[in-house]
Order: C-alpha cells, then sequence, then structure tokens
C-alpha cells in the first residue's frame, strides 16, 4: 500500500489527552461541526485522529490511497478561522475523503488506481472539491477504487486496483467492498473520516454504499461537475456523497453540487437549490405513494425478507405502497449501454489524458494506456485482462450512427418509457428495491459474482437519481434500500430516505470481522440432536 505519506504517523501517536478523549468513530459531520464549535475538539485534532485511525486500519481495509500532506496546514487554517468568530461553511474545519479519480490541488496524484498516472499530480481542483473547500472542507486524501473505476474488464475483481490493493469489507475482511468506489465505501463505513466522495456511472456509489451499510447517492446527472475527474461516460458519469446518514449525505451534496462552465450538463443545477437538508423530516413518508419494483427483487430470499421487513416499515410510516410486476418493457438495456459506455470511454479519456501534463503522463489515449498495461502487465495484469480496453479503442467515435442511436434509445428507455412511466402509470412518486444482496467473498479465480442484477441500472442508464439507505442484515452484512425518482428530485429522494432512516435506524457499525458471521448456520449447529 503506497501512502503518499507513510504515515507522519510516529508523531501522530502521541495525542493529547483532549484529543485522546475524543472518539471518530461513528461521528457524524453534523456531530463534528456541533463539537468543533462548541470546543470540544479542533480540526487539528480531527486530522491527527483520523490519521491514526487510518494507519490502525487501513492495512486490514486496503481503503486510502494516499494522504494529503497539506491536511493539517489547512486544518491549522480552519482552526484560526473558527477562533476568529469568522463566518463559516457548512463543511468547515472537517476531514473528507474523496476517490482518487477526482483531482485536488494538493500534491496528490491522481491515479484512477493505475500505475500510468502515478505521477498525476495536477494542481488543480476539480470544480466539486474546489466547492467542498469553499464549504471549509479539509481534503484528508484520497481512497482506493476499481482500477479505471472498473471499466478495464469486464472479469475484474471489485476493489482491486495496482496503485492500491485489494479493498476489503469492514463488516468481514474476506468480502468485497464492490466497485468502483471500493475505498469510499469501506473508508466512510469505517470512520476513517467523517465522509467520502465516490462515483458512479453504473452502481459504483450504490453498490458499495450499500454493502459496506452507507447512505449513497447517485445524484442527477448534471447536479455535481465532472470537470476534472477521470472519466468513462458522459452520458452517465456523476460524483456522489457516500456517509453514514442520510442528513450527512444532504449535507455533503449541497456543498458539491452547482453548476460549471465547463460541463454542459449541469446548467439547471444552480436552480436546484442547495440546501438539501430542508426537506429531511421525520414524516416526510406520510401519505406518500410508492412504487414497489417487484421485478427487481426476488433474486436472495434472505435479502427479501430485509425487504419485507423494510416495506412494513413504509406503511407503518403513512407511505401507501403500489406493486410493479415488471419493468414497462422487455427491451435489454444492456447492449445498447455498452455501446454507448465503449464508445464514450474512448472519447472522452482521450480528452482528458490530453489535458494533462506529458511530463507527468506519457500516456496521452486509450492506445497508449493498452501499450502501458501490456508492457506493465505483472503489476497491472496479474488477475485479469483490459479487454473492455481494448474494445472501445475499435470504436468509431461519437458521430458515429449506431452510437447515436444507442445513445438516444438507451436514455429513452431506461427513461421516459422507463422510469418516468412507472412513476405515471402507478400514480407514485418514488420507486424503491432492495439496491443488490450481500456482500460476496472476494475470489481471484471466479471474480465478481453479485447477488442480484441491482435495481439502478435504468435510472444509471437515464442519469437520474438513485439513492441507497442501510435496510438491515443479512447474517452480518449489510443490505441497502434503493430510492429510484425522476430527473432532478434528488431532494425528493433524500427526504423520503431520511424519513426511513429515522423510522428503522438499521445501519449497524462495522466490528472488521474475519469472515462473516452466519446466523441461520449457528443456529442449526446449536440445536440438539
Amino acid at each position: 500500500m503506497k501512502l503518499v505519506l507513510t504515515l507522519a504517523l510516529a508523531g501522530t501517536a502521541l495525542l493529547s489527552t483532549a484529543a485522546n478523549a475524543y472518539d471518530v468513530a461513528e461521528r457524524s459531520i453534523s456531530q463534528i461541526r456541533a463539537d468543533l464549535a462548541a470546543g470540544r475538539v479542533t480540526s487539528v485534532e480531527l486530522v491527527t485522529l483520523y490519521e491514526a485511525r487510518i494507519a490502525a486500519l487501513n492495512p486490514k481495509l486496503h481503503a486510502v490511497i494516499a494522504l494529503n500532506p497539506l491536511a493539517r496546514a489547512q486544518a491549522v487554517a480552519a482552526d484560526a478561522v473558527r477562533k476568529a468568530g469568522k463566518a463559516q461553511g457548512a463543511l468547515a474545519g472537517v476531514p473528507i475523503l474523496i476517490k482518487d479519480n477526482i483531482e485536488s490541488a494538493d500534491p496528490v496524484a491522481t491515479t484512477a488506481g493505475s500505475a500510468a498516472l502515478a505521477r498525476n499530480t495536477t494542481g488543480r481542483d476539480a470544480p466539486l472539491v474546489a466547492r467542498m473547500r469553499a464549504a471549509g472542507a479539509i481534503i484528508l486524501g484520497k481512497t482506493n477504487l476499481s482500477e479505471w473505476a472498473n471499466i478495464r474488464s469486464s472479469h475484474s475483481i471489485s476493489g482491486w486496483s495496482a496503485t492500491g490493493g485489494q479493498a476489503r469489507n469492514p463488516y468481514a475482511l474476506d468480502r468485497n467492498t464492490c466497485g468502483s468506489s471500493a475505498g469510499s465505501g469501506a473508508a466512510a463505513a469505517a470512520s476513517l473520516a467523517a465522509a467520502t466522495v465516490g462515483t458512479e456511472t453504473d452502481g459504483s456509489v450504490t453498490c458499495p454504499s450499500a454493502i459496506n451499510g452507507l447512505v449513497g447517492l447517485k445524484p442527477t446527472v448534471g447536479l455535481v461537475s465532472r470537470t476534472r475527474v477521470v472519466p468513462i461516460s458522459h452520458s452517465q458519469d456523476t460524483a456522489g456523497p457516500m456517509t453514514r446518514d442520510v442528513m450527512d449525505a444532504a449535507i455533503l451534496l449541497g456543498a458539491m453540487a452547482g453548476s460549471d462552465p465547463a460541463d454542459a450538463a449541469t446548467a439547471k443545477a444552480d436552480t436546484m437549490g442547495r440546501d438539501f437538508t430542508a426537506g429531511l423530516k421525520p414524516d416526510a413518508l406520510k401519505g406518500v405513494r410508492i412504487g414497489v419494483m417487484r421485478f427487481a427483487a426476488g433474486f436472495h430470499p434472505e435479502t427479501d425478507a430485509v425487504f419485507e421487513t423494510s416495506l412494513a416499515a413504509l406503511r407503518a410510516a403513512g407511505a401507501t405502497l403500489v406493486e410493479i410486476p415488471k419493468f414497462p418493457h422487455d427491451t435489454d438495456l444492456g447492449p445498447l449501454e455498452h455501446l454507448v459506455l465503449m464508445t464514450e470511454l474512448k472519447a472522452d479519456l482521450n480528452s482528458y489524458l490530453a489535458a494533462t501534463d506529458p511530463a507527468k503522463v506519457p500516456t496521452r489515449t486509450l492506445a497508449d494506456l493498452i501499450a502501458f498495461n501490456k508492457a506493465h502487465a505483472a503489476e497491472e495484469m496479474p488477475l485479469f485482462a483490459q479487454e473492455e480496453f481494448e474494445e472501445a479503442e475499435k470504436t468509431a467515435g461519437l458521430a458515429d450512427p449506431a452510437y447515436l442511436k444507442a445513445e438516444a434509445d438507451a436514455h429513452r428507455l431506461a427513461g421516459p418509457e422507463g422510469i418516468d412511466k412507472m412513476l405515471a402509470d402507478n400514480n407514485v412518486s418514488v420507486l424503491i428495491a432492495p439496491t443488490l444482496g450481500p456482500s460476496w467473498l472476494i475470489d481471484p479465480i471466479l471474480k465478481d459474482h453479485f447477488a442480484g442484477g441491482g435495481a439502478g441500472g435504468p435510472a444509471a442508464v437515464a442519469g437520474y437519481p438513485h439513492l441507497t439507505v442501510p435496510m438491515g442484515l443479512v447474517d452480518s452484512l449489510p443490505v441497502g434500500l434503493s430510492f429510484i425518482g425522476a430527473a432532478w428530485t434528488d431532494a425528493r429522494l433524500l427526504a423520503y430516505g431520511y424519513a426511513f432512516e429515522q423510522a428503522t435506524h438499521a445501519r449497524q457499525a462495522p466490528r472488521y470481522l474475519p469472515t462473516a458471521e452466519i446466523a441461520s448456520k449457528a443456529a442449526a449447529n446449536a440445536a440438539p440432536r
């Protein structure tokens, strides 16, 4: 594990008595802000405590790739502003970890997990990071990810990168974290920062959030800028918050969101409002009609049992549940989405690489990356290949009629004729389903084996918002409940998710078990014979 700061933590081990009295585990952004304001902790102490926690847990989790050597100076500045009584932002003095495909102006490379970008220190903030800094956030460091955001191979192991190694699930260390925001999921669950930021093209915020016991929001595409984020697809990419409760997700989203002249998709973002906490009320589900996507459940009996308990909680909170047995059409979105992603990967990644410093990033195109991986196969391809890179390299470009038709058809079928139609035909405000099943064993032979196809595919393809909230445990492993809505209904999803969270309090903290506890088997073994 290569940490840019090999934990200048010999000094941080000598924590002050006051710092030792403060426990960052499971501490929310809201709690930290209150404690900072009351003088119960300082930002410098927070950075020290989180770095010490990373030093203790990261060798097990491989969740953090690099620490920011400027984090302590940022904390000193935050404490000075607070002491002077000056106005502060929503994240003032709060340490946040960001996924290592998001640029920051700190002296830390943005690698996307690849050795090809090992020296990609850009000296510039992605606009979403600049907004977080303006809100007072301290950028603590970068999190591990599935290399290239899990687009290099369809036979990958989620959570593995050449730079960061294999991320592991804090609930059971032999289990996967899901991808591609694997390190962000593990780090947020393990309280290695107050919160983390991930990115998603299809499932990469919501999947790791669900199986790491987190709240994760994939926003409407265009609510958060994608500029200076290593891309896959301008049709589907977005960054999103990954937190331990819904309030924190709303706070972090408010700091990240906003229009960016360099990202045309964000033109409406500033009109969507910035305070996503305003609608978070325990009774937000009262009188709400909810569409239950039965076709997205039924893949795992134990997950279904937790889902039924969640449906009962929604009814008790005043919601009316409407059964939706099937998707509105039988068209397989997979081939359409695949062509879109392969075509846009080549075009968008080539554009990103062309804007990097050639002295630091000699791989200037996707073709260069393919050649780099072949030349460094022992480091880059010990477990899986790069057939999707090679397929993308053969695509015909953004003017290709086949691509243009696939992109239009995919968006129409997933959005207006998919999610929008389900909402309208059933007169419901939101759609729900299990996000997916519990985490699977890390397996270098069989690779990933997801339980269930995931509820969020149409939302990802359409660019619509998708929120997952913890709904309980299958044995000792978390599973999440998905809330999916029409474009720009992010605030509404957060309100519904908050009310569900307050009604259930389903999240349990991780215990860093070596393997999952299987309660049903334990009970059977204990039965008299």
